[in-house]
């Protein structure tokens, strides 16, 4: 049963409904003006609601930005995949009507003379002050700092980009004055202190090492604020990596109906009462939409149970689907289909479903039981949970040269335990670097924590693969050409019979040719519409194997400015290598 408590991002659909312009020059709603408004307490919260409006719902956490990078494959590419995105006419995420509702109500809350709360909902104004620049700063680097409300003849309105330094630095007092001013009560909806440190993590681990790899200087203090804002959170004591048995405590976490407090710092809450709902059932299992699978690097990049690498292991390129899911780190087994699987509301062993998986390695994760297929699940969805804090600290102390086997104890440890795997080594692992993760990650930094800085990037792919971070994590490591590589799935040998889980009955036929007699539970897959990299000589399954994908390392890590934009505010310049107008 849910909690049955305030859901502030309907209230903000109900009170900003009529409010959809792009417009620095309007404001937000007429009816709100500040003669009559902004003088309690309540309607200093009721304003600050709709800001939460502007968080990520779950279809953007489990299936989109973008289509999840390299972790997963489906029936179609996205553009910034395919190197097919084009300068926008207009659009093209250069909106500011947020922005001036947030300084809008910035500039008129000093009218409550209730200054404790004043204080806090400013302090939740100012965080999504910084969370509205951070996916600004995240999409087109330089842009242009508003703190006040500016009128239609204003010149403001045409300055010129300011630097991303400049931008991050005010985004880090905004996200100050949230830690300094916020509620230390927790709550898996609303903006708290602890919210805003866990975003700071966030925010300065990319920051960072985006100057690191991209050589724009200035990242090691940045880095060491996120260590700060990490490590104040860990010392605090307030959350904890949700336990249970080692074999379901980690997805337990993702099919919880209320978000699970003690890991969750903040989530995407849904309540079927309402109702508000969201269809992650049905965009991973549709055999009609994207038919999304886990590529085979990814699932490389999982350990042995032991804390041994899968990839030194001889032959693992050719293993077939049972082999290689074998003792491996018990999260494989609670993010995809794995012999043994049972679903949620079914007795039956399921195998993968080739029908709605385009690699084979079909999604769990998220999954609930049959009867919430049609677009009816409410379980919450992740924004931000303190298993990601925890990595943030560790990449960034890597990224510093001063990770230690303490820093490890207290942060990569954490989550190794939940699922009884070895933890990780400091010194083991950087005397011997994992050559197939040198391999995956050719920029990384060639310094002496090495090593262990190809494990905390393993580690985070694997800890939070489907939740929205690992396109952005290519983008700040400096290693978007991964995306231009084939997106391979499982491996078959070529046309056969196959039982995917060794359980004596035959699960899958891979055939040339005319369709044999078909047998019930069976499934079926032509050779040429199944795609393997060898044809008829087996190999990896290739997804989209006609699509082009293409990086350019010149433009892609940065999206261009929209044409109207740079026609309308001459001071503009256009992103390197975006052309002013169309390609």
């Amino acid at each position: 049963m849910k909690t049955r408590k305030f859901l502030p991002y309907i209230s903000a659909l109900l009170l900003f409904t009529a409010c959809n312009d792009d417009y620095l020059e309007r404001y937000p709603l007429s009816e709100l003006a500040p003669e009559t408004y902004f003088r309690t307490a309540a309607e200093l919260q009721n304003y600050t609601n709709a800001f939460y409006a502007v968080l990520p719902d779950a279809l953007a956490i489990h299936y989109n930005t973008p289509n999840q990078g390299d972790d997963e494959a489906r029936n179609t590419i996205a553009s910034e995949i395919q190197g097919t995105r084009t300068t926008p006419s207009s659009g093209g995420g250069w909106d500011w009507a947020e922005l001036r509702r947030i300084n809008f109500y910035l500039a008129n809350s000093h009218l409550c003379e209730d200054e404790t709360a004043r204080l806090h909902y400013d302090g939740i104004a100012r965080f999504f002050r910084a969370y509205f620049y951070f996916e600004k700063l995240v999409r087109f680097g330089d842009v242009p700092w508003y703190d006040n409300v500016l009128d239609m003849d204003d010149e403001g309105l045409f300055k010129a980009r300011d630097s991303r330094k400049l931008i991050f630095t005010k985004m880090l007092e905004d996200l100050d004055y949230a830690i300094e001013h916020g509620s230390t009560e927790k709550s898996t909806q609303l903006i708290t202190k602890w919210t805003a440190l866990a975003y700071k993590s966030r925010m300065c681990l990319f920051e960072g090492t985006f100057r690191k790899y991209h050589g724009l200087g200035d990242w090691q203090e940045i880095l060491a604020s996120g260590v700060s804002a990490a490590e104040e959170l860990i010392n605090s004591g307030v959350y904890s990596i949700y336990q249970s048995d080692t074999n379901h405590a980690y997805h337990e976490l993702f099919i919880a109906e209320d978000a699970i407090a003690s890991e969750m710092i903040l989530a995407r809450q849904y309540d079927a009462a309402v109702p508000f709902v969201h269809s992650a059932n049905f965009y991973i299992l549709s055999a009609s939409y994207g038919r999304p699978g886990m590529q085979k690097s990814l699932v490389d990049s999982y350990l042995m149970s032991d804390g041994s690498r899968f990839t030194d292991q001889p032959g693992y390129q050719t293993m077939e689907f049972y082999q290689e899911t074998q003792n491996r780190d018990p999260r494989l087994a609670q993010t995809i289909r794995t012999p043994g699987y049972k679903r949620i509301g079914q007795n039956g062993v399921s195998v993968p479903d080739f029908a709605t998986s385009v690699t084979g390695y079909q999604f769990i994760k998220y999954i609930w039981a049959p009867s919430y297929d049609a677009g009816q699940s409410s379980n919450d969805m992740p924004i931000i949970r303190y298993a990601e804090v925890l990595l943030n600290y560790a990449e960034a102390k890597a990224e510093l040269g001063q990770l230690t086997q303490s820093d490890v104890d207290k942060s990569i440890k954490l989550l190794r335990d939940r699922v009884g795997m070895p933890n990780l080594n400091v010194q083991d692992a950087n005397a011997v670097p994992d050559p197939y993760l040198l391999e995956e990650y050719p920029n990384v930094s060639k310094e002496a924590q090495t090593g262990v800085l190809l494990e905390i990037r393993r580690e985070r792919r694997v800890e939070l693969v489907k939740e929205g971070h690992r396109y952005r994590d290519l983008l700040r490591w400096k290693e978007g050409a991964r995306l231009a590589k084939p997106f391979y799935g499982m491996y078959f040998p070529g046309a056969g019979e196959y039982d995917l889980d060794q359980n004596g009955s035959i699960d899958l036929v891979i055939y040339q040719g005319t369709l044999p007699p078909q047998k019930p539970g069976v499934q079926y897959q032509r050779l040429g519409e199944l795609v393997l990299e060898n044809g008829d000589k087996g190999g990896r399954i290739v997804n989209l194997p006609d699509i082009v994908k293409q990086w350019d390392e010149q433009k892609d890590y940065l999206y261009p400015i929209p044409t109207q934009e740079l026609q309308l505010n001459t001071e503009l310049t256009q992103n390197p290598g975006w052309a002013q107008s169309g390609t």
